[in-house]
């Protein structure tokens, strides 16, 4: 699915409630949830027209076993757009298909793929997806064709190693993911070398997902694999003889596909683009929760700004009214503890409702064991679960058919993310409903009250950066303790290898010798490729040491100190003990009525300045800093009215992060010529700190929660009233490069988000963070505008 021109409905113009059910339309099913509100909740409604495919016959070179095989399940002729995709590859063109979700991309590898295993009994292809169950996906997807030879097995981190070896040794259709191509493949490339030496494909899957830190490394552990894998003098396709598999990937629609996945792989690489498959009708909603009642709140808050209802009770409402009605729904929420927060509300109004059809939800996460995912994809696709609250997670290109709806709570941060998520609905091209629910937070509710910034824009560009040194320089150690660079070695990896090596050699890691750069030690370098701060910590009953999952290392601090709430499947643990140096967590099950939110402190400081705009009484400024930061003690609070019980102290290590950061600079007599009071400077410069970070997402490929940011009345580094947003991974992903060089328009955003805001003194929709570690305090919406003012009054445009 993807954006296009569609007709517009005005909100209201939906007819009156009308009963829903898998038989009724999407705008019927849309009927019946708004008439379930006091206030329409609905602020837009866009029609995205249904689409014709155009087929084509197949390809000559097609042999007739694979069309027959493609044939026995349904499909007798190709797409255009996945014909001339397949039939570049085949021809040795390396080519990215960037068009929209259910739009076949997977025919568009499998063809030329297939049919050079078929044609060459000796070729290989490797197949890389960013998850596990995609990856499984896709296995069984080339498993049902049932060829002679191919032989596909994933090898994954779920893999028996009973099987490993057969896989290493037999296998010639093997689907990964790019932590074990990292991790295990390259490392162990003697083992493999018979498959690669032969390797014929490599094909990317979602390859716009590899953005940021993440894509950076991807892309060099990318540049690795060509480094093992070439081969002078093989012959497995018409191509002929060529030192470098033929790299297929495959993307949902994003803007200058050709350039991103030409960064991700450093080769040239031709795109298509034009979506020629068909596309049933969808109906999305821009979905507004409404505002608490003021007898929902206590009298100490009763002098506070007003409250929405929060994103994750609305979607758990929705979810529970579409499951009731019958109605297959996917809901994406944006955390892990929010989508088992949405299931089991769901789960729960749907058994007071009718005792057992809450068995019909589940959530689904990464942190689950492997036989649970398995397990919860079977039930989605038997349909014997009629909804699920799940993360990103499935938001790829698992087949999921027959969604009649999408609920998504709260922007997901792109507008790639958005269509690929609401292009989940009606896979099998029938009529699918799309809402978005926005949170409370700036830029959800600017972008439901603006449906242009949703619906009239392009979506982004990947963004990534090979040459960042703190992903260059580890992933050349990497490379260097697989086989030692030499320097033709150096161009492959691109600019500022040659400088990674020299301080790698001056810091003790390599060994220059003529024959070129050794690894000196005896362990592996260790990378993390996701940016997520360590190595996986288990989470463990106390009680019968059974594992329930893992948590990332980075969030580690926030999700399970000791006394936060940890919820899986439903059930609620209360954590004991975090043991960070042996990566595992104690908990015990309980059911609280309240919640708990980790709180942290941040401190900035320049370390250099990469460039630099003097507009006068205001500066902007991008360079490195360093940001320290530390959880420092969490709130308590009660589950049904949100009331903070107390705050109670914690003693965790910091942590350090060397990264990108954009800054403005104020002097004080622009902001007392503006009309900011002294002592109102550290709260406006904090509520414009707090809605810049909302409305980056807007303009860079990022949501909120891969950026950071500070305020200070006078910071010591530029000795004035400063602001920083700081990319959130080492090294910077080049968030803040996107809003340096767009900064006009990003605080113009910023500026007309809090001053369209209905609410007086400021909100979570305008200034508010949800992740403030100071509990947003101090803030001052009027004088964020004012101070927002006085920096466009004298940026150049």
């Amino acid at each position: 699915m993807e954006p296009s021109s569609a007709a517009t409905v005005s909100a209201g113009a939906v007819p009156a409630h009308l009963p829903a059910g898998p038989g009724h339309s999407p705008a019927d099913l849309l009927a019946r949830l708004r008439a379930r509100a006091d206030a329409d909740p609905v602020t837009h409604v866009e029609r995205v027209p249904a689409r014709a495919g155009l087929p084509v016959p197949w390809p000559e070179w097609v042999p007739e076993e694979l069309r027959a095989a493609f044939a026995r399940r349904g499909v007798v002729a190709p797409w255009r757009h996945q014909a001339e995709a397949a039939s570049l590859a085949y021809d040795g063109q390396h080519v990215v298909v960037a068009t929209g979700t259910a739009s076949g991309k997977s025919l568009a590898y499998q063809l030329p793929a297939l049919a050079t295993l078929l044609a060459d009994p000796r070729a290989t292809v490797l197949y890389v997806a960013p998850t596990k169950a995609l990856a499984a996906d896709q296995l069984r997807a080339v498993a049902e064709l049932e060829l002679e030879g191919v032989r596909p097995a994933c090898y994954d981190g779920d893999t028996p190693r009973a099987e490993r070896e057969w896989i290493r040794r037999h296998s010639r259709f093997v689907l990964t993911n790019p932590d074990m191509l990292h991790h295990g493949i390259l490392p162990g490339h003697a083992q493999w070398s018979g498959f690669l030496r032969r390797l014929a494909y490599v094909v990317v899957d979602e390859c716009h997902t590899y953005r940021g830190v993440f894509g950076s490394h991807v892309a060099h552990v990318l540049r690795r694999l060509r480094r093992l894998s070439g081969s002078a003098g093989r012959a497995s396709s018409p191509a002929g003889s060529r030192d470098t598999p033929v790299f297929v990937l495959a993307s949902a629609t994003s803007g200058d596909p050709a350039t991103s996945a030409g960064r991700l792989t450093g080769l040239p690489v031709a795109a298509v683009t034009e979506d020629t498959s068909p596309r049933g009708g969808v109906t999305f909603a821009l979905w507004e929760p409404p505002l608490l009642p003021s007898a929902d709140t206590s009298a100490e808050t009763a002098d506070l700004a007003p409250v929405r209802r929060s994103a994750l009770r609305e979607t758990s409402d929705l979810l529970a009214d579409t499951v009731a009605a019958g109605v297959r729904t996917l809901a994406f929420v944006r955390s892990r503890k929010g989508a088992e927060v949405v299931a089991a509300n769901a789960r729960r109004a749907l058994d007071e409702a009718v005792p057992g059809l809450g068995d019909r939800v589940a959530a689904y996460r990464a942190g689950y064991l492997r036989e649970e995912r398995r397990e919860l994809e079977r039930a989605l696709l038997d349909g014997d679960l009629l909804g699920l609250a799940s993360t990103n997670a499935l938001e790829l290109g698992v087949d999921l058919v027959g969604l009649d709806a999408v609920l998504i709570c709260g922007y997901p941060g792109t507008r790639a993310s958005l269509w690929q998520q609401a292009g989940r609905a009606g896979r099998s091209g029938q009529e699918a409903l799309a809402v978005l629910v926005a949170r409370d937070d700036p830029l959800d509710t600017y972008l439901v009250h603006h449906p242009e910034a949703v619906f009239g824009r392009p979506v982004e560009a990947t963004v990534l950066d090979p040459a960042n040194p703190y992903v260059l320089a580890p992933q050349l150690a990497c490379a260097a303790a697989e086989a030692p660079l030499t320097p033709a070695d150096l161009a492959l990896f691109g600019d500022g290898a040659k400088e990674a090596v020299d301080d790698l050699v001056a810091a003790g890691a390599l060994r220059r010798r003529p024959t070129g750069w050794y690894w000196r030690h005896r362990e592996r370098p260790e990378v993390d490729l996701r940016g997520e701060g360590g190595a996986p910590v288990c989470v463990v009953e106390a009680s019968t040491g059974r594992l329930l999952g893992t948590v990332d290392g980075g969030s580690s601090h926030f999700l399970l100190h000791p006394g936060a709430v940890y919820l899986h499947q439903g059930v609620s643990y209360v954590v004991d003990e975090l043991d960070l140096a042996d990566g595992c967590a104690l908990v015990h099950a309980e059911e609280p009525d309240w919640t708990t939110h980790a709180r942290d402190v941040t401190d900035v400081s320049v370390v250099s300045v990469r460039s630099y705009v003097d507009a006068g009484p205001v500066g902007m400024f991008l360079g490195e800093v360093d940001v320290t930061s530390q959880v420092v003690s969490y709130q308590r609070r009660r589950i049904a009215s949100g009331e903070v019980i107390d705050t109670r102290p914690l003693d965790l290590p910091a942590r350090e992060l060397r990264t990108v950061a954009v800054w403005f600079t104020l002097s004080p007599e622009s902001l007392a010529a503006a009309g900011v009071e002294p002592a109102d400077v550290p709260g406006a410069l904090h509520a414009a700190e707090h809605a810049a970070i909302g409305l980056l997402p807007l303009i860079a490929t990022c949501d909120r929660w891969d950026i950071g940011g500070l305020s200070t009345a006078v910071h010591p580094d530029t000795e004035a009233p400063t602001v920083f947003v700081y990319d959130g991974h080492p090294g910077g992903a080049g968030f803040a490069e996107r809003a340096y060089g767009t900064a006009a328009t990003w605080l113009r955003a910023t500026r007309d988000a809090i001053a369209e805001c209905a609410c007086e003194a400021g909100c979570p929709s305008c200034v508010q963070s949800p992740k403030c570690g100071n509990g947003n305090n101090p803030l001052s919406k009027a004088d964020a505008i004012r101070v927002l003012d006085v920096v466009l009054a004298n940026l150049p445009s």
